[in-house]
């Protein structure tokens, strides 16, 4: 036996990279200045990526970071899910162990998905924000850990990255906002051919400005000549530089290759090429090195010891030999960690692997098979499933393979590895027909796929079917965006179900199309649940009936509310119960509720949300909690209890932040700057519609914060900003599935935008378009803002005596006027926007009077939207204006400057210009108050001070509302709120505080009508 053969191959001086180190450093400085930082470094196979990171690792280290690094494992041609990063945070616990459990608290269960060590994963269902979850926890977790010290994640060979692990680094890339962090990744460029997974990723980073792309070039002739000094101890002859120089084209990799050879004795120019070089390379090791060389190239990126002691089948003593020649020689290393080894660089790797006969590799694949199943322990427990499918499909052996293959698919499943589940279940389907019956009989279910039916009787006796398996990868490919992939298998599985007899199965899967035809927006997934519903219809309960009965509720919630959404909901409620489906009863209920309070069932429907929400903080059940926090806050902001839905939104960000629900925080933000815009607190509005429209993975959330972003820039009199923020909603949303929540506020902003532009012809045609299509029930907290905006074009245009307003007008009028009369009400808020509007259709026909808006100010001093108050405040003082008295004046400039006051908190600038034009048109000073009467010192607004004249001189309700041309509810309302502002218990104290006060001149008290 030949002895060691002692080779020094790497140069130990760090060769050039100048600029690209100083890159990296830079990077570094940024991180611990709580920057966080993310490189990708590019570069073709042995150029030297590898020792930059080795180089730059090591500074780090000396400058205070914990570097850890992971990289992307390759078995044979399949990369295991989430392999680097479990790799990295494996090392982040040894390092920071403490840290690390401080900053996974209360998150163990979703992140032992991606590092085991922390607890038992949850088995819970999978959900649409099951892998975004995981993101985000994976996300914060790094912040939090990095929050003290400074961290850097390497991430090496990303070309042969998962699908799973290539989205998941996408994600820390454009979310990480805090923390000392640096991720930096690291891909072989002459790998990335037009169709390579990774191409989309790295188009992808190219758009984030975040991000910066270091591309790594082959050294020049002065640096190969110092590398390849470093690596023979002395001054190389410059003739040989020269060659070597030649020969490897400047790449780092075969520089040390070719230098080698030259040391030895070989000549550079004996192989027809460099592949050919390595191997002679390993040719000239031992016998049993070479073989060892073999098995450990068709092992995976990294093979334990004891994994490879029992496929190679050598004494102990004769494994350690060939394994230290292959070491000596440099082509195989000690894996980091110490427990099995790897090739020095993976080019040596492919050629060897590729030099290998085809049934040599499937001969080594099955040994390794056969040894994982005899002794699962020779691998890491979190890595065995997966490799032993891996080793069995590339052993070509089905029967083995079809079992082995379905439990890595579960596995994949479990750790939100969607890709790689779906991956998994396309090849099980591929060997379904070549695996022996026998084999297949002894399947059975071994996961669910949502309320799939996963046999037609006993679960325990009825074998697997290949329909099983096409409704997991429908599933597991609408999960990971795979959703053409879901389409194709969702149509074979409906093919093979016309002659099946089965419409349970069948059921579910058109309820799949139709969740996969909308998110791939070729339509509205209407026809397919019909389709779904009729074969459910008569059937006896099951999970799959309620979830048809559920979802379609839901979308008729969405677009269609009515009696038969109502019944739906019902019916899914009740048989979910039945068949103990608690998520589905939950949703159905919540759905039921806001059906409810669109039938004017405002307080049942309400309290049927509210338990909802209660149950599923209780139970803590994530799949609820984002839409429990979404659907309940937005249904109060519609009958206009917009201070009770922030609340609840405020709780319902806290807890989306936490469990990691990013999708859903996004609504829970573009809901709250809809109703903190009705409460007056726009700037908190227009940071929450940013948040958003950050937040947001799917694109309509982003599309209600630039709704809420256009709404703030037309109130502020920021014209084109409301157009462009329209625009965006308008890409957001789209066209293949209309929905009235995002179509009435998108048409209310095109009416404005037209009217602000002077465009009142556009303004009526967008009114019109709305009014044709209609206002299903539920939509009035819609559709009032949109009819009010057409009626004040039309009174601002008769104002304003434009020329242009007069052709169509009265039919315009007429036609707004019987929507207006058709729309119901059903909450305060809305009563006072149908004055409000009446109230501009009488100023659009000339007949407002004070009286008409100072019972429309009376609406809205009930309720809390300040801007909407400032509003129709402005218009009372013009109608007093117009009448030309002293008191009408003082009433009119003290309205004015409450007006003005708002409009110049909220920055509204077209309020406060037309606020400001109005008084300068009437000669009134807004710029010093008068001092506070006593009416006002008690907070009494004008028309309070007015009924409390009357209860002063003992007028009855009856004959207030007749003396000042309100209601007598109103009166009474009235009456009741001055009570509990002068601290009294009834009308006589309440005089005699006036009387005491001298609120009212005497002269007052005895004018007016007699008892």
């Amino acid at each position: 036996m030949l002895g060691p053969v002692e080779t020094k191959s790497v140069s130990p001086v760090f060769i050039g990279r100048t600029a690209e180190l100083e890159t990296l450093n830079d990077a570094l400085a940024r991180a611990a200045g709580g920057d966080p930082q993310a490189l990708v470094i590019g570069g073709e196979a042995g150029v030297g990526k590898t020792r930059l990171v080795e180089e730059f690792a090591a500074g780090a280290g000396r400058a205070g970071a914990v570097v850890v690094l992971g990289g992307c494992v390759e078995i044979g041609a399949d990369g295991l899910p989430f392999a680097p990063f479990s790799t990295a945070l494996r090392a982040l616990r040894r390092e920071l162990p403490e840290e690390l459990a401080v900053a996974a608290a209360g998150q163990e269960e979703e992140l032992a998905r991606l590092l085991p060590e922390l607890g038992e994963a949850t088995a819970d269902r999978s959900d649409e924000e099951g892998m975004a979850r995981l993101f985000e926890l994976t996300a914060r977790l790094l912040e939090r850990v990095a929050a003290d010290r400074t961290v850097v994640v390497a991430l090496e060979d990303l070309h042969w990255a998962d699908a799973s692990t290539r989205h998941l680094l996408a994600y820390l890339f454009r979310t990480l906002r805090t923390g000392r962090l640096v991720v930096l990744a690291t891909y072989r460029s002459d790998d990335i051919h037009r169709r390579h997974p990774l191409r989309p990723l790295l188009a992808e980073l190219d758009r984030l400005r975040t991000v910066r792309r270091i591309e790594l070039a082959r050294f020049n002739r002065a640096e190969v000549g110092r590398q390849v000094a470093g690596i023979l101890a002395t001054e190389p002859d410059p003739a040989q530089v020269d060659e070597i120089f030649e020969r490897s084209d400047g790449n780092a990799f075969f520089v040390e290759e070719l230098a080698v050879a030259a040391h030895e004795g070989s000549c550079t120019g004996l192989t027809d090429s460099l592949r050919d070089l390595l191997l002679v390379r390993v040719e000239r090791l031992p016998e049993s090195a070479q073989r060892v060389a073999r098995i450990v190239a068709e092992g995976g990126s990294t093979v334990e010891h004891r994994l490879l002691a029992a496929v190679a089948g050598l004494a102990e003593d004769d494994l350690i030999e060939a394994l230290r020649a292959a070491v000596n020689a440099n082509i195989l290393i000690a894996a980091p960690g110490g427990d099995g080894y790897r090739f020095r660089h993976s080019l040596v790797r492919e050629a060897v692997g590729d030099d290998l006969l085809p049934g040599e590799r499937s001969r080594l694949n099955r040994r390794y098979a056969e040894a994982l199943e005899a002794d699962p322990t020779l691998v890491p427990a979190d890595e065995r499933v997966m490799r032993l499918a891996s080793y069995w499909y590339h052993a070509h052996d089905p029967a083995k393979a079809l079992p082995a293959v379905l439990d890595a698919s579960v596995t994949a499943r479990r750790r939100h590895a969607h890709s790689e589940q779906l991956r998994l279940l396309e090849r099980a389907m591929e060997l379904w027909d070549t695996a022996p019956e026998e084999v297949r009989a002894t399947l059975r279910p071994v996961d669910y796929t949502e309320v799939y039916p996963p046999c037609g009787c006993d679960h325990e006796s009825t074998p697997l079917r290949y329909l099983d398996l096409m409704a997991e990868a429908a599933v597991a490919g609408r999960l990971c965006g795979e959703r053409e992939r879901a389409l194709k298998i969702t149509k074979r599985a409906l093919h093979l179900l016309e002659e099946e007899g089965d419409p349970l199965r069948a059921a579910w899967f058109w309820v799949q199309r139709s969740r996969l035809v909308q998110a791939q927006a070729r339509g509205d997934g209407w026809k397919e649940l019909g389709i779904a519903q009729e074969l459910v219809r008569g059937l006896p309960p099951s999970e799959v009936h309620a979830e048809v009965l559920a979802t379609a509720a839901n979308w008729s919630m969405l677009r269609r509310p009515g009696p038969e959404a109502m019944s739906a909901a019902e019916r899914a409620v009740e048989y979910a119960r039945m068949v103990g489906a608690e998520d589905i009863e939950l949703n159905a209920r919540l759905t039921l509720g806001g059906l409810m309070v669109d039938a004017g069932h405002i307080e049942t429907g309400l309290a049927q949300m509210y338990e909802v929400r209660d149950e599923v903080l209780a139970r803590g059940l994530t799949a609820v909690v984002g839409r429990s926090h979404v659907n309940l806050p937005s249904v109060l902001e519609g009958v206009g209890r917009s201070e009770e839905a922030v609340g609840i939104l405020h709780e319902g960000l806290r807890l989306t932040q936490r469990m990691g629900l990013r999708d859903s925080e996004a609504w829970v933000w573009a809901n709250l700057a809809e109703s903190l815009l009705s409460l007056g607190r726009w700037d908190e509005a227009a940071e929450a519609a940013m948040n958003a429209q950050r937040t947001g993975q799917s694109a309509k959330p982003r599309g209600g914060g630039s709704n809420s972003l256009a709404r703030l820039a037309l109130a502020r009199g920021e014209v084109p900003e409301a157009a462009r923020q329209l625009a965006a909603a308008r890409a957001s949303y789209g066209t293949h599935d209309p929905m009235p929540q995002n179509n009435l506020p998108m048409s209310y902003l095109a009416l404005g935008t037209a009217a602000a532009e002077g465009r009142l012809l556009d303004a009526r045609e967008e009114a019109d378009r709305a009014m044709s299509a209609g206002f299903p029930p539920g939509t009035q907290r819609y559709a009032w803002p949109l009819l009010l905006a057409a009626a004040v074009a039309e009174s601002d245009a008769r104002a304003h005596a434009l020329p242009a307003a007069q052709e169509g007008r009265a039919a315009f009028l007429e036609r707004l006027f019987e929507a207006v009369r058709k729309l119901t009400t059903g909450a305060p808020v809305w009563l006072a926007y149908e004055k409000w509007t009446r109230a501009e259709l009488d100023r659009a026909e000339n007949r407002a009077t004070p009286d008409t808006w100072s019972d429309v100010v009376t609406a809205f001093e009930a309720l809390q939207r300040p801007y909407d108050l400032a509003q129709v405040r402005h218009r009372l003082a013009e109608a007093l204006l117009a009448t030309g008295g002293d008191d009408e004046r003082a009433r009119a400039t003290e309205l004015l400057r409450l007006t003005r006051a708002t409009a110049t908190h909220l920055r509204a600038r077209p309020l406060a210009d037309a606020t400001t034009h109005l008084a300068q048109r009437a000669r009134l000073s807004l710029t010093a108050a008068p001092p506070l009467s006593p009416a006002d010192s008690l907070g009494l607004t004008t028309r309070e001070r007015d009924v409390l004249r009357l209860v002063s001189v003992g007028r009855t309700n009856r004959q207030i509302a007749e003396e000042l041309f309100i209601s007598p509810k109103t009166a009474s309302v009235h009456v009741s709120n001055i009570l509990g502002k002068l601290g009294v218990s009834g009308r006589g104290e309440a005089a005699a505080v006036a009387h005491r006060m001298g609120l009212f001149p005497a002269e007052t008290l005895t004018s007016g009508r007699g008892s």
